[in-house]
């Protein structure tokens, strides 16, 4: 079964991120040490309550000295729209049902460089030993972990970021959902689609 198979996958993840080689980003060349877990969407909730375990006990337990931060990008995207004073604006967008213009009023002030310059600010002056990120699906399309990815280069160093993916990467591209040209909502005009990035490795085959 499928969910065996990612069980199976899970359960290989805290054996490697807990190694010394893994967290001081070492044994990839000179390559950014950014890594992507893809999952079937179907499996989200498994994922999520795996996290919840890794991060509230099996981390704390394996690496108490290691500062570790997860961040969910959709509680992430609401912290930083609140602190630009848009909240109540795209609330009532909404509220109101006008998809079109509240997508568009959230794209003009969530790009991708901006995005990642506040993500540096709140996260990476923490100094994390680590860096997880969930919930890519949950922010989609306003923010694309691809975009994300290409604007942290040059503010996370050698700090491991892991992205958990529900999808498929390839190692090339990212197959949000696991599906290209998949219709999300014809009153928005977008599609999931493949997206080209070259510099992340899958962390668990």
């Amino acid at each position: 079964m499928i969910t065996n198979q990612l069980q199976q996958r899970l359960n290989r993840i805290l054996p490697k991120i807990r190694s010394s080689l893994f967290l001081n980003g070492k044994g990839i060349g000179n390559e950014i040490p950014f890594y992507v877990f893809d999952y079937p969407p179907k499996d989200e909730l498994q994922v999520r309550e795996f996290l919840r375990t890794l991060i509230g006990h099996d981390l704390k337990q394996e690496l108490p000295d290691r500062k570790i931060i997860h961040v969910n990008l959709l509680e992430f995207l609401c912290d930083y729209v609140k602190d630009r004073g848009y909240f109540e604006k795209l609330l009532y967008g909404v509220s109101a049902q006008d998809n079109t213009k509240t997508l568009k009023l959230i794209r003009s002030i969530t790009g991708a460089e901006k995005f990642a310059d506040y993500f540096a600010s709140k996260i990476m002056t923490q100094q994390p030993d680590l860096i997880l990120i969930s919930g890519v699906g949950s922010v989609y399309p306003v923010i694309r972990i691809h975009e994300l990815l290409n604007n942290l280069h040059k503010h996370t160093e050698l700090t491991p970021l892991i992205v958990f993916y529900p999808g498929v990467y390839d190692k090339t591209t990212f197959h949000l959902f696991g599906r290209t040209n998949l219709t999300l909502d014809s009153s928005l005009n977008e599609r999931y689609h493949s997206s080209r990035y070259y510099r992340a490795f899958r962390l668990i085959d």
